[in-house]
C-alpha cells in the first residue's frame, strides 16, 4: 500500500495555526486542468485564495482536495483544488506558513487562460480594483496587509 503524503496534514495544521492566532490563511494554487477556480482571477497560471472562515462556506480539507464555496464579485462559486496543486499556505498578516515542492509539470499541464477581466472577489488577492477605482472591504484589508509586509517570508520544509 502506498504511503499517504504528509502534505494534506501539513495544510490542515498550518490552517489551524493561522485561525488559532487570528491570522487569515491563504492558499497559493497552481492552476491546471484539474482545478476549479474562477479563471478571471488566475494570473500567470496561479491563484491565491483566502480560505478563512469568513471568506468560505463549507470548507473541507481532505487528503485529496480542498473544496469550498466562496464569493467572487458577489457571485458564489464552487472551488475545487487538488492537494497536489497547492504550492503554499500562509498567513497574510505576517507571511509565515509553508511552501511545498512544485508539482511535476508533465503530469499537470497549466491551463491556458484568457486575458483577465477586471473584478473584485473575496478570495482574490491580486485584483484589478486599483485600476477600476473600486475597492471592497476585503480588498482594502488585503492592500493594507500587503503594504505592511511587501514580501512574505515563506520557508521550504522538506
Amino acid at each position: 500500500m502506498p504511503e499517504i503524503s504528509t502534505k494534506p496534514y501539513l495544510l490542515r495544521a498550518i490552517y489551524e495555526w493561522c485561525t488559532d492566532n487570528g491570522f487569515t490563511p491563504y492558499l497559493s494554487v497552481k492552476v491546471t486542468a484539474g482545478v476549479q477556480v474562477p479563471m478571471e482571477f488566475v494570473r500567470k497560471g496561479e491563484i491565491v485564495l483566502n480560505v478563512s472562515f469568513t471568506a468560505t462556506a463549507g470548507l473541507k480539507m481532505d487528503n485529496d482536495a480542498v473544496t469550498f464555496k466562496a464569493r467572487f464579485g458577489g457571485v458564489s462559486r464552487e472551488i475545487y483544488v487538488p492537494v497536489a496543486n497547492v504550492q503554499a499556505i500562509f498567513a497574510s498578516e505576517n507571511g509565515q506558513g509553508m511552501v511545498f515542492d512544485t508539482i511535476d509539470e508533465e503530469i499537470l499541464a497549466p491551463v491556458e487562460t484568457e486575458t483577465p477581466k477586471p473584478g473584485i472577489g473575496l478570495a482574490a488577492v491580486s485584483s484589478t480594483a486599483e485600476k477600476t477605482g473600486e475597492n471592497s472591504e476585503t480588498e482594502k484589508i488585503s492592500q493594507e496587509t500587503q503594504k505592511k509586509s511587501e514580501k512574505p517570508s515563506l520557508k521550504i520544509i522538506k
